[in-house]
């Protein structure tokens, strides 16, 4: 272990007791951070000073979230990440959700051009079809990383921003709704950002509730992929062959395609002759259970990983969408 690794861990033993209340397991809202955070947000969004304070005194560290953090799935082997979520259970669990809500999954593919059996794989994937949505207190998520976890507090201080405009404006009690260790919610997993930028009223309820509404939901993910710029009927990912080392220049370029399939044709990369030369895509090199597997990542790839910024899980999400329409025929 370096001294940074060292440091880092001494700093999760040793601030998350600072911020606590000395009379009780709250957090103490007179931390430098939390004052400053609560004065921003009567400042820019008109919050009450002594209501946002009782709030967030309310709001409780856990432990258990800052060790589930260090330690997300996405940093698994493909061969160990895969079978988390191509279980026959996830596949059967999404054929039947698929059954139950076929005509609310046609209407939003026929608006937002996104196919069902991807939207049901994000459902799947994300909480078992609304099964497993999370068992903390979103406020308390947010608050325990915002405060409570350096290396990402500005972010999840911005989520915990959202949040507290976000219950605001759907008129719900923010103490009350729970989520992931990470403050995803809902059986999509929306974060504050996105509930606030992308779920829809698709029952036409007059609230958007991805608690409880399969309409919302579906139409929800439907159109967040939409807004990322699905491109209907267009491939997704496929399995590809590799001969030499030239292909190598195209491993490790993040996830958005950024190279063309005939550049990658060009340094050894075989990949089918029906797929569009003028394409940009990735290439991938995952450790599979029976060796190394190359995968050709493109457009629709790409859109699937602005849900979570992963190969992996971009990958688990296309191919159990294969496998509940393979279940449905």
């Amino acid at each position: 272990m370096n001294l940074k690794q060292i440091l880092f861990s001494y700093l999760l033993l040793v601030l998350p007791a600072s911020l606590l209340s000395a009379n009780t397991s709250g957090f103490d809202t007179n931390n430098k951070a939390i004052k400053t955070f609560i004065n921003d947000m009567v400042k820019e969004h008109k919050f009450d000073n002594s209501e946002l304070k009782t709030l967030l005194g309310k709001a409780r560290l856990h432990q258990s979230i800052l060790d589930a953090i260090s330690r997300p799935a996405e940093s698994k082997p493909w061969h160990q990440y895969r079978p988390i979520f191509l279980t026959n259970d996830r596949i059967k669990g999404g054929v039947k959700f698929w059954k139950t809500h076929q005509d609310i999954l046609r209407q939003a593919e026929k608006k937002y051009q996104v196919p069902a059996p991807i939207i049901t794989a994000i459902i799947g994937v994300e909480t078992r079809y609304g099964r497993h949505i999370g068992r903390y207190p979103v406020l308390d998520s947010l608050a325990t990383l915002a405060f409570a976890y350096p290396p990402r507090s500005r972010f999840f201080r911005s989520e915990l921003e959202q949040y507290l405009l976000m219950t605001r404006e759907e008129k719900l009690d923010p103490l009350k709704q729970m989520g992931s260790y990470a403050g995803a919610m809902g059986m999509p997993q929306f974060i504050s950002s996105s509930f606030r930028s992308y779920a829809i009223d698709f029952d036409n309820s007059g609230h958007r509730d991805l608690w409880d509404s399969p309409a919302d939901v579906i139409g929800s993910v439907a159109n967040y992929f939409y807004r990322h710029g699905w491109k209907h009927s267009q491939p997704i990912v496929q399995r590809v062959q590799v001969k030499g080392e030239a292909y190598r220049k195209f491993l490790k370029k993040g996830l958005k395609p950024s190279s063309t399939v005939d550049e990658m044709r060009k340094h050894g990369v075989i990949i089918p002759a029906e797929t569009a030369g003028d394409q940009k895509a990735i290439l991938l090199e995952l450790e599979g259970k029976s060796g190394t597997e190359h995968w050709l990542g493109l457009h629709n790839f790409y859109v699937i990983s602005r849900y979570n910024h992963s190969a992996l899980y971009s990958l688990a999400v296309y191919q159990l969408s294969r496998e509940i329409m393979a279940e449905m025929k």
